[in-house]
């Protein structure tokens, strides 16, 4: 082997480990799902115009290696330096974490090319086919998920089977909760709502998935337990009927319905049959019928004879309904008062839904109307905080969808003031689909219509944000300021606001997103 075609296979090794790098950290964050390495792979690659210029010279660089050397060398170089903006070590959330799960995800990745590479070195094809592996490292990656998830999921099965063990012996009512958005802020109020008169253990943050539901089993259920409130997850059909398997609810509730994980799910219709698993077996099925897709699922299930217990916002005829009218928050059941509450800053489906779940396990009404005034907030879903300006923050950081968007807004509007700023900062909503784009710029136009000061962040959707600025008059649009993180977005508001302004920070996408 000369010493060019031995600088090009060290080359191509080089940039494949650092690929490996990189892309762990999404394998990991995207909860170890095939498919998603490769995916973030090429936004990253064809987002925008440096890294398209920098993956055409990598890729001409790889296919041209069989011809001469120094194209392997040159399309390996690339590869370890790009893609531009997404660094080895991880900023936000933080860096990744070697779990035993991503060790092995690891290792099996390193073992597949470095047999591969082997196998072309002794065919006398190393420097083409160490230059492809360093391409295809995302591919490559996937296909280790797709072989280790039958294995993860056979390891995991013996904390299921301990958390259905766990279940049996406690034998509490089972809530189970689920829905595009809405589901933890439910499952918080529905929790404390509860709380008043029964024994609760709602499982902690969004631990929603087969592993995080059945630690929360495990590590927090005890003899005594009166109610366990599981709030499920799904990125697929099937996935709600799993977890139901072994954690049946008696009591079972969809919060809502909307364009969320569209990447995954395709339509809402596909959305309402993979959620609606949750309901299969529950005595006692609990919906939000603002949603006519939501409305139909209750009118199929009582027609079947299942007991359905009817939420809204808007119908005051509704089992449970509470509602904003002139200024007040009415909550009735059937139509007979509950609570005359002060405005409340959370979403009132949410409150219907809780107060229905608070219903059907035996808390009193009376007990509900008391526990309504202190609903506690819910971290980075709308809760607000006094920042070190003064300024006070609306953090709905862990948002990811128009209608929440749309309340967050309605928010910044009440508490901001006509002579103090009123900013916002968002990298936009993301897993919309084809609907994405759209979907972003009708909340930029919004939020510039609103606000005083839009920050953008990132790239994933400047185009599609800067767009719906542009719908904007601009002698009623808000000032935009264009960042590329939210460390930097930070920063801004830390030096340009002050007491009496209100900052919006609307969802805050991982920096895996480009």
């Amino acid at each position: 082997m000369t010493a060019l075609k031995l600088l090009a296979v060290v080359v191509a090794v080089v940039a494949t480990g650092l690929a490996d790098v990189r892309w762990l950290r999404v394998a990991q964050r995207e909860h170890y799902l095939p498919g998603t390495v490769s995916r973030f792979a090429l936004r990253w690659w064809l987002g925008f115009g440096p890294n398209r210029v920098l993956a055409v010279a990598a890729v001409l660089g790889v296919v041209l290696s069989p011809v001469s050397p120094l194209g392997g060398v040159v399309g390996a170089a690339g590869i370890a330096v790009g893609p531009f903006g997404y660094s080895l070590r991880g900023r936000s959330p933080g860096p990744m974490v070697l779990t035993p799960r991503l060790r092995t995800v690891a290792a099996v990745t390193v073992f597949v090319q470095v047999v591969i590479i082997a196998a072309a070195a002794v065919l006398g094809a190393a420097v083409p086919v160490a230059a492809l592996m360093a391409l295809v490292a995302p591919l490559v990656m996937d296909g280790a998920l797709a072989i280790l998830r039958p294995v993860e999921d056979h390891k995991a099965q013996r904390y299921v089977d301990a958390a259905r063990t766990r279940l049996q012996q406690v034998a509490p009512t089972v809530v189970a909760i689920t829905g595009s958005y809405g589901k933890t802020t439910t499952k918080v109020y529905a929790a404390h709502l509860i709380a008043a008169t029964r024994t609760v253990v709602p499982t902690p943050a969004s631990f929603n998935n087969r592993a995080g539901l059945s630690r929360a089993i495990n590590e927090n259920l005890v003899p005594g337990t009166d109610v366990f409130i599981a709030e499920m997850g799904t990125y697929g059909p099937g996935e709600i009927a799993e977890l139901c398997s072994w954690c049946p609810p008696r009591v079972a509730a969809i919060t809502a319905i909307g364009p969320v994980h569209l990447e995954r799910f395709g339509d809402e219709d596909a959305i309402v049959r993979a959620k609606s698993e949750i309901l299969d077996g529950a005595e006692i099925v609990v919906l939000n019928v603002d949603d006519p897709r939501l409305a139909a699922v209750a009118d199929a299930r009582a027609a079947a004879g299942v007991q359905v217990v009817r939420c809204s916002t808007e119908d005051p005829a509704a089992d449970v309904a509470v509602r904003a009218v002139d200024g007040r928050v009415l909550v009735t059941r059937a139509g007979e008062p509950v609570a005359d509450l002060d405005p409340l800053d959370v979403p009132l489906g949410n409150v219907a839904v809780a107060v229905a779940l608070s219903f059907a396990v035996g808390v009193p009404v009376s007990a509900v109307a008391t526990g309504l005034p202190h609903l506690p907030p819910v971290a980075s879903r709308g809760a607000l905080t006094t920042l070190s300006t003064g300024a006070t923050a609306i953090d709905d950081t862990f948002n990811s969808n128009p209608a929440g968007c749309r309340a967050a807004l309605a928010t910044l509007a009440r508490l901001g003031r006509d002579d103090h700023k009123r900013v916002v900062v968002t990298p936009g909503m993301v897993e919309l689909g084809t609907r994405q784009a759209e979907a972003n710029a009708a909340f930029a136009a919004q939020a510039a219509t609103l606000a005083t000061h839009l920050v953008i962040v990132a790239h994933t959707n400047r185009a599609a944000l800067l767009a719906g600025v542009g719908q904007v008059p601009p002698e009623g649009r808000a000032a935009v300021l264009v960042v590329d993180t939210h460390e930097a977005a930070v920063a801004w508001v830390k030096v340009n606001t002050s007491d009496g302004d209100v900052v919006l920070y609307e969802n805050q996408l991982p920096d895996h997103y480009a």
